[in-house]
C-alpha cells in the first residue's frame, strides 16, 4: 500500500517524467517519442515473410502521423497502429496515467497480448460489451475465466486522468485502477492461442481505437525471480502446509542417501538418485515448490508413485524436471520429453524457465485423472491423462500406473544436482 500511495503522489505532482518512482524507469521523457514506434500485432498475426515485414515497416513509418507530443503528453486521435515500446519485458510493475475521451476505447497491451480494457463506462452503445463494469480488466480472456470483468467500477469520468498500475508475474496480473484493484493474481489469456500460455517476453502497446486519448507519467520496473516467486507464493497459498523444514529428511521415505540438505533445499547428489518420496499416501493434492535446475539437469517428480519400481510407468506419471536446454548440451528431446510433461505421454510447453542458477516456481495440481503444472506462472501442462491414446506415447512403452487413484509424491532422481525448496502441500478433498 506503501508504494502504490507514492506512485499516486509522485503522479499526480506532475515530476513523474523527470523522476520515476525508486526502482523503475521512465518509458515516456515527456519531449519526443524516443524508445516507441507503431506496431498493431492484430494487422500482422497472419502475415508472414515479405508481407509481414512491409507491414511492420508501413507501421513504423506511419507512427508519427498518429502519435504526436504536446504539453508533456503523447497524444493520439484515435488512429494509426499503438505506440509499442521498442523494449521488450517480462515479469514487470508498469504505472501510468490516461486521459481518453467521452465514448472513448482503448487499452494497454501487456505482452503485445491484449488487454487491459480502458473504455467510458457511460457509453450506452457499448453495455452489451460490459462498458458499463469499468475498465482496468482483461476484456480479451474468455467469458466467465477470472479477470474478465473488473472487481470494481474505479473510472474517473472520461476527460479526467485515471492512475492505473499493472503487476504482472507470468502470465498472472494484478490491476489497480486509481488506487482501486480491478483484478487479483488472474491469468492473462493467449487471445491469439487460447491453448498456449502468453509470451514470456514481448513489448507494452498503448491502443488506438477511434477516439482521442492522452497518456503520461508511463514508467516500468523489472521484477527479477526471486520477487516473482515470492509473488506468486503470496497467492492462492491457503491449505497448503510444508512438508520439509529445511532441515532433514525424517518426513520422507525412499532413497534418502542419495540426496543432500544444502542451504535448506533437498539436491539429489551427483550421479546418484533413486526416488526420494514424501511419507503421505495421497489422492488429490497441489503441491508447490522452488527448483533449481543446472545445465542439463534432469530430475522428475513421482506422482501417484506406488513406493517401489519406475514411477514414470508404474506411478500415474513422472512429471518431468529438465533443464529447457537439455537437448542442446546432451541430445535431441522428444517433446514429450521437456519440462513439465507427463513423461512421454503429454508434451508440456517450452521456454518459462528462468536462467540457469535461478529457482523456478512451480505448482502441480492432481485431481483424478488430470495433471496441471504452472511455472513461474505460466500454465504449461493442462492434460487428462485418462484420454492419453496409449498406441501413441513414446516408444509405445505400458504406463501400468497411468490410472493410478492414489501413490506417493516425490523426486525421482536420474543423478544429477537439482534442488527443491520451499516445499508444500494441499490436499484436495473429493467433492
Amino acid at each position: 500500500m506503501r508504494l502504490l500511495t507514492t506512485l499516486l503522489a509522485v503522479a499526480a505532482s506532475g515530476l513523474f517524467a523527470d523522476s520515476p518512482p525508486a526502482g523503475f524507469t521512465s518509458l515516456f521523457n515527456g519531449k519526443d517519442l524516443a524508445g516507441w514506434h507503431g506496431y498493431n500485432p492484430h494487422a500482422v498475426t497472419k502475415l508472414s515473410g515479405e508481407k509481414k515485414e512491409a507491414a511492420l515497416k508501413k507501421m513504423r513509418d506511419e507512427f508519427p502521423q498518429h502519435w504526436t507530443v504536446k504539453d508533456g503528453e503523447i497524444v493520439n486521435p484515435g488512429t494509426g497502429a499503438y505506440a509499442t515500446t521498442d523494449k521488450e519485458y517480462g515479469d514487470i510493475e508498469l504505472v501510468l496515467e490516461y486521459n481518453m475521451a467521452p465514448k472513448g476505447d482503448s487499452g494497454v497491451y501487456l505482452r503485445a497480448c491484449p488487454q487491459v480494457q480502458i473504455w467510458d463506462p457511460t457509453d450506452e452503445k457499448a453495455f452489451k460489451h460490459g462498458a458499463q463494469l469499468g475498465s482496468g480488466a482483461l476484456w480479451n480472456n474468455s467469458p466467465g475465466k477470472p479477470g474478465k470483468d473488473p472487481l470494481v467500477l474505479a473510472d474517473k469520468p472520461a476527460g479526467e486522468w485515471n492512475t492505473m498500475r499493472i503487476l504482472m508475474v507470468g502470465s498472472r496480473v494484478s490491476i489497480w485502477l486509481n488506487g482501486k484493484q480491478t483484478v487479483d493474481h488472474a491469468i492473462l489469456e493467449n487471445y491469439y492461442d487460447r491453448k498456449a500460455a502468453i509470451p514470456a517476453k514481448g513489448p507494452i502497446c498503448l491502443q488506438t481505437h477511434g477516439a482521442q486519448i492522452k497518456w503520461r507519467n508511463i514508467a516500468v520496473r523489472e521484477i527479477g525471480g526471486a520477487e516473482a516467486n515470492r509473488i506468486l507464493a503470496s497467492h492462492g497459498n491457503k491449505g497448503f502446509n510444508s512438508i520439509f523444514d529445511g532441515k532433514d529428511l525424517s518426513d520422507w521415505r525412499g532413497a534418502l542417501d542419495e540426496y543432500e540438505i544444502i542451504d535448506g533445499a533437498i539436491f539429489c547428489k551427483p550421479k546418484k538418485g533413486g526416488n526420494l518420496y514424501y511419507k503421505e499416501d495421497l489422492k488429490d493434492f497441489s503441491v508447490r515448490t522452488e527448483i533449481k535446475i543446472p545445465v542439463g539437469g534432469n530430475n522428475g517428480f513421482c506422482i501417484r508413485f506406488p513406493g517401489k519400481g519406475n514411477t514414470a510407468y508404474v506411478g500415474m506419471c513422472e512429471l518431468q524436471v529438465l533443464d529447457d536446454n537439455y537437448d542442446k548440451v546432451k541430445g535431441k528431446l522428444d517433446p514429450r520429453q521437456v519440462h513439465g510433461s507427463a513423461y512421454g505421454m503429454v508434451a508440456a510447453q517450452r521456454g518459462y524457465q528462468r536462467e540457469i542458477g535461478e529457482w523456478n516456481f512451480q505448482e502441480t495440481t492432481v485431481v483424478g485423472s488430470t495433471i496441471k503444472v504452472e511455472l513461474n506462472g505460466y500454465v504449461i501442462l493442462d492434460a487428462d491423462l485418462s484420454k492419453v491414446d496409449m498406441t501413441t506415447v513414446m516408444g509405445k512403452s505400458a504406463h501400468p500406473g497411468k490410472d493410478n487413484t492414489h501413490g506417493y509424491f516425490g523426486f525421482a532422481g536420474h543423478s544429477d544436482p537439482v534442488g527443491f525448496r520451499n516445499l508444500s502441500l494441499k490436499v484436495i478433498e473429493s467433492k
